[in-house]
């Protein structure tokens, strides 16, 4: 009999005030971890451990590799940055053109619009690929840095484990995929600056302009630090940035920090607001997306080569630029060089990035905000505080072009390993959040508003019901569905159609319930569901709503021009993820 097992059975444990103290600890456990903290002590530290070493790799190969041997050739030979930046983005085409997919979906994009729209679901058949041309982009000289495929990485990652441990038996539910992949993209952050914190607020700001995604707070805490410790094993503690002094601040530079807000968050919105539509026009141009790659490789070496011979030093405007943060920050350079070394940098990440090149802003949008800073300390203020207003400039710029506020003031004081002045740049930070309005480099954030049930009356579903459906014959095989259909959408259920007329609705799921070897045999029509809820499209949303959550509620409502006629043409489809977009804010 085991220890356990004895002490169970003796007549001390049979005492009731031990009974009664064991229920009470038993009640207190059950409260204390009835959010299965328990399951994140074991999901999260994975995703971190697998993220930083992914994120330990992609930075080794890109800062001590590629461009450690490229940005010495560029400052030497001022003619080869044209040509080795096209090869680059020439690399980075070819990889997304031929390898993914779809190759205007990456990096922080793609988390942000799968945690918004696919229920944090990422297409892992792109994902080394996707990895390869951040690599080409930044490395070859992209007015970017690492933050993209980081966050794209660990996002990846999360989701990717959600589905390897759910098969291995793991309780995980549905919307915990989505709280891995903010885990994961916390966890990217975390090891490439270095700032397991700002790893977890930037993650958790990242979906919304004006909120933060609450659920994944604690996965999100153990994966940054332990995403963090891996990196720092590799690659050292020192803080990425150094900055030069930390000398107190008066009042006086209290109001100057708000006024180079004023002007930072008014640049960083308009050119977040040119960058959406510099994207928008590469995305919709009828040209190869290896062309579009070229295109952007040609005008971001002219950017770099234009503004080294202008300025001929060691300061260069491209590439992941983390050296460029001490030269700007601790060598004393002209107000109208940093200005200018500020617009051209943020005009080669607009082509870099605008194009299609693979990663993100976070860097350069720092580095911009730090070179307007000290130009400004230099010019108006006529003050020795450099360092103050860098700081002022970097955390306006990140707070309004990415709207992550709390994130940019934590990313200054951890990546400088100063916490000075943490006051002046939460004040620029709040200052450049409200002057850039909703203007964001992300056209994939939300806002995210409470719903009010109340207006779902006044809402009808012609309003929000999907017009495009994509369905199938219930004439068509099991094996046709399963290779045509449901492998080139990513719905869970389909409506069923014989002919022209709706016969009802069959789940991707439904197809287990058949074995493989019949699928040639059975027809789509035998396994379908013909007892389907049908609306009409003058029907509120509250009724819509009440079908669609009622017991054993259906997946889909069927729009059709006659609700109770089976007869009556398909008009759309409505879910409850369509009536909830219903809720969020709408322009006039």
């Amino acid at each position: 009999m085991s220890f356990l097992a004895t002490i169970r059975s003796s007549r001390w444990f049979d005492n009731p005030l031990i009974r009664q103290c064991s229920a009470l600890v038993t009640q207190d456990l059950s409260a204390t971890y009835s959010r299965d903290i328990h399951k994140w002590l074991l999901v999260a530290p994975l995703i971190g451990v697998a993220s930083g070493l992914v994120i330990t790799g992609i930075a080794l190969l890109i800062l001590s590799g590629i461009w450690a041997a490229i940005l010495p050739l560029f400052l030497a030979h001022h003619g080869a940055i044209i040509p080795v930046t096209l090869f680059g983005f020439l690399l980075t085409g070819l990889i997304m053109q031929f390898l993914t997919r779809d190759p205007d979906r990456h990096s922080t994009e793609e988390i942000i619009r799968s945690y918004h729209d696919h229920q944090g679901d990422i297409d892992m058949h792109s994902f080394w690929y996707k990895l390869m041309a951040a690599v080409t982009t930044v490395g070859f000289g992209g007015s970017a840095a690492l933050e993209g495929p980081s966050i794209y990485g660990g996002g990846a990652i999360g989701s990717w484990l959600w589905t390897k441990l759910k098969r291995l038996g793991l309780e995980l539910e549905p919307r915990d995929r989505r709280i891995m992949l903010v885990s994961g993209a916390a966890a990217g952050m975390a090891a490439v600056f270095r700032a397991p914190l700002t790893g977890i607020i930037f993650a958790l700001e990242m979906p919304y302009k004006d909120d933060l995604a609450h659920e994944a707070l604690l996965p999100s805490l153990i994966a940054a630090v332990v995403s963090y410790a891996v990196l720092v094993a590799f690659m050292g503690t020192a803080p990425l940035f150094a900055f030069g002094g930390t000398a107190p601040f008066s009042d006086s530079d209290l109001l100057w920090s708000a006024l180079l807000a004023l002007i930072c968050g008014f640049v960083a919105m308009n050119f977040a607001n040119g960058f959406r539509r510099t994207r928008n026009f590469f995305v919709n141009l009828r040209l190869p997306h290896t062309a579009k790659l070229l295109i952007g490789g040609l005008l971001t070496g002219i950017c770099g080569l234009a503004y080294v011979t202008l300025y001929p030093g060691k300061l260069i405007p491209l590439g992941p630029n983390y050296e460029a943060v001490d030269m700007i920050l601790n060598h004393p350079r002209g107000s109208v060089e940093l200005v200018a070394f500020a617009m051209v940098k943020l005009l080669a990440t607009l082509f870099s990035l605008g194009c299609g090149g693979v990663s993100a802003m976070f860097v350069p949008l720092f580095l911009s905000g730090g070179a307007i800073g000290k130009a400004f300390a230099q010019l108006v203020v006529n003050s020795p505080h450099g360092d103050l207003f860098a700081a002022v400039g970097m955390a306006s710029f990140i707070a309004a072009g990415y709207k992550t506020p709390l994130a940019a003031v934590v990313f200054v004081a951890e990546t400088s390993g100063s916490h000075s002045y943490i006051i002046p740049t939460l004040i620029g930070a709040a200052v450049a959040y409200a002057v850039s309005g909703e203007a964001s480099v992300s056209g994939d954030q939300h806002l995210h508003q409470a719903a009010r049930i109340s207006e779902l009356s006044e809402i009808k579903v012609a309003d929000v019901m999907q017009r495009q459906v994509v369905g199938v014959q219930s004439s068509s095989t099991l094996r046709a569905f399963a290779d045509s259909v449901a492998a080139d959408h990513r719905y869970t259920i389909f409506p069923v159609f014989e002919g022209a007329r709706t016969l009802g609705t069959v789940p991707v799921w439904a197809l287990s319930k058949v074995p493989v070897e019949r699928w040639e045999e059975t027809r789509v029509g035998d396994i379908a569901d013909h007892q389907v809820s049908r609306v009409t499209p003058d029907t509120d949303l509250n009724e819509a709503l009440r079908l669609l959550t009622r017991e054993n509620a259906p997946e889909i409502l069927l729009v059709t021009s006659a609700a109770a006629s089976p007869d009556g043409s398909l008009q759309g489809i409505v879910t409850k993820t369509d009536i909830l977009r219903s809720l969020s804010p709408r322009r006039s």
